[in-house]
């Protein structure tokens, strides 16, 4: 995949631009075990959501989502730049959830709309059909009790030619499972048990195939540091 401005360093931060990065642990052994994680799938994990821009705060699962962005909207970026963009004021877009350190920026768009949980069902959003030319979310679907079903409802809800642009966590190695009968495991921070923080849904390398069961048209996979960041783009 081509780097969205060639005069940017791939591995700076789509977010803002930076180029310094400072790396910290986020994973705790109990979070480990659960998940049972091998020392190398630790090591991306903590990449994925430890390694984060000085400047901005983004880690490496946004900077994964905002490259996926800016690639789908032809924006050279990085995404700090989206907000004088005249054409990309204009999309219609829903954000669920805060996505991150993208939030600020995405919130300056002129269509933007949030739509938050518990108000907002993934399962059954309250929005029209074909109403939103774009849906991004982050680390969400694996907490929602059916993900196709959420999928679906994105895919009713956006405009013919829309996309949704995500990311949740994938284990690269094994495919996807549910949670159900195994110990319940919660993302977050050491102790919490927070219901909307609960995983239902472990995805591996075959997460891509439950969007083309939903209905889109076409998944894309963006990669920034792969496998510690992988945002995907799919389109109706």
């Amino acid at each position: 995949m081509a780097n969205p401005d060639p005069s940017r360093p791939a591995s700076a931060c789509h977010v803002c631009g930076g180029l310094e990065f400072l790396d910290r642990p986020v994973l705790w052994p109990e979070l480990i075990d659960t998940w049972e994680l091998t020392p190398a799938e630790v090591r991306y994990v903590d990449e994925q959501q430890g390694s984060c821009c000085t400047r901005c705060g983004s880690n490496v699962r946004s900077i994964a989502l905002a490259r996926a962005i800016l690639q789908y909207l032809g924006h050279a970026g990085p995404l700090s730049s989206l907000v004088g963009d005249p054409d990309v004021r204009a999309a219609n877009l829903l954000e669920i959830n805060d996505a991150g350190t993208l939030h600020p920026w995405l919130a300056q768009l002129r269509g933007h709309q949030l739509g938050s949980y518990p108000d907002l069902d993934m399962m059954a959003m309250t929005y029209p059909d074909a109403h939103f030319d774009l849906v991004v979310h982050s680390d969400t679907l694996e907490h929602v009790p059916d993900p196709e079903k959420a999928l679906s409802e994105v895919l009713r809800i956006l405009k013919p030619g829309g996309a949704t642009i995500f990311t949740v966590p994938v284990i690269v190695g094994r495919l996807t499972r549910n949670r159900q009968g195994l110990p319940a495991s919660y993302h977050g921070r050491p102790g919490c048990e927070s219901a909307d923080l609960r995983v239902v849904t472990e995805f591996g390398a075959d997460f891509w195939a439950s969007l083309l069961k939903a209905g889109f048209r076409s998944v894309e996979l963006v990669g920034y540091r792969f496998p510690a960041g992988i945002a995907t783009i799919a389109r109706k």
